[in-house]
């Protein structure tokens, strides 16, 4: 390890948190826990469920990152996912699809003309409100990326190490276009990290208003600023330790 890494945001990313491909029925219903306790319990957003997990239709082909403390007692923080096409019916629209099928601007990108292996959505970024609130915040949805303010600035480790988990995913799946619905300021945050996103239609009301966008996953990491990469690192080595131990094979309908 060099010098320079040695005094790196990425280890100090690994000195308090660690990534995870939830590929194992563990991991995954600690993501579907973590899911419940935000989706359901905190934010109202679906129906409280008796075994506390949320878990909808698009869970059989989604691939799942799981965030967690890196030392002993393992604390869970948050997750989110990859949806990929189903394997049964690639043609099958992802969720972004039904929600922005009126707003999508397709003279821009047309996903369903894209190679359906090629494209995968985003979503369902979650985090416990222990880790994702500021003193007197409640009931405000986490941004991907957040810098704080200039009165309270903070890095943002646990949002960058999620999306940062989701980009190493996608590239491993073969993925080169990856989409998801975002608040309309995301797009400043992101640039901070060196990433271009792209607006791809008018905004929707889904959890407040969001917009369809979408970034391309090898431009994400060569354009990463220099600070980041670091992390990007960290993130990678632990999530292909993830693929070491095999992935699992997505399900199909009974």
């Amino acid at each position: 390890m060099s010098l320079l890494d040695r005094f790196s945001l990425g280890e100090g990313f690994k000195k308090y948190f660690e990534v995870a491909a939830a590929f194992s029925d563990d991991l995954r219903n600690d993501v579907y826990g973590i899911r419940h306790e935000v989706y359901c319990e905190e934010l109202g957003f679906e129906p409280v469920r008796h075994d506390r997990r949320e878990i909808d239709d698009n869970d059989r082909h989604s691939l799942h990152c799981l965030l967690r403390t890196s030392t002993e007692p393992r604390i869970l923080v948050g997750c989110n996912r990859l949806v990929m096409a189903r394997p049964e019916d690639p043609a099958h629209p992802l969720p972004f699809e039904h929600a922005c099928r009126a707003t999508l601007d397709r003279s821009i990108i047309d996903p369903a003309k894209e190679p359906r292996g090629s494209i995968a959505e985003v979503s369902r970024l979650a985090v416990r409100a222990h880790y994702s609130r500021r003193k007197g915040e409640t009931k405000t949805a986490l941004a991907l990326s957040d810098f704080g303010t200039k009165e309270q600035p903070r890095f943002p480790y646990i949002p960058i190490g999620l999306y940062l988990a989701v980009v190493a995913l996608a590239k491993h799946e073969g993925v080169a276009t990856l989409f998801m619905l975002t608040e309309p300021r995301l797009a400043d945050h992101f640039s901070k990290l060196g990433v271009k996103i792209t607006q791809i239609g008018g905004p929707v009301e889904h959890r407040g208003t969001r917009v369809p966008s979408m970034m391309n996953v090898d431009h994400v990491i060569k354009n990463l600023r220099f600070f980041i990469r670091p992390i990007w690192r960290v993130v990678v080595e632990e999530i292909e330790a993830g693929y070491a131990n095999g992935r699992p094979a997505f399900q199909t309908p009974a």
